[in-house]
């Protein structure tokens, strides 16, 4: 997974967590990433940085999903866009 910042090559679909109960996000965020194709992205909005979430992340899809960060910290949320490389 990638964690650097580049300008982006590809379109990216809203997805704003913060919308979302806690108890149906994990899940409802899978089932978004699980509908994405190769070279697709998932424009991810949280009110806070998801480690545990990359965790799962990792584990269910390797290597094929890449992490960028476009905003982390700050007084703003936390923006990451997932992209599904593989």
């Amino acid at each position: 997974m990638n964690a650097t910042a580049e300008t982006p090559t590809y379109q990216a679909y809203p997805f704003d967590a913060r919308a979302i109960a806690h108890r149906f996000r994990h899940s409802a965020i899978f089932g978004a990433l699980d509908a994405l194709e190769i070279g697709e992205a998932m424009r991810f909005v949280n009110d806070h940085d998801p480690i545990p979430l990359l965790a799962q992340m990792r584990q269910r899809y390797g290597g094929r999903i890449d992490v960028i960060y476009q905003q982390r910290g700050g007084d703003g949320p936390v923006v990451i866009d997932f992209v599904v490389t593989d």
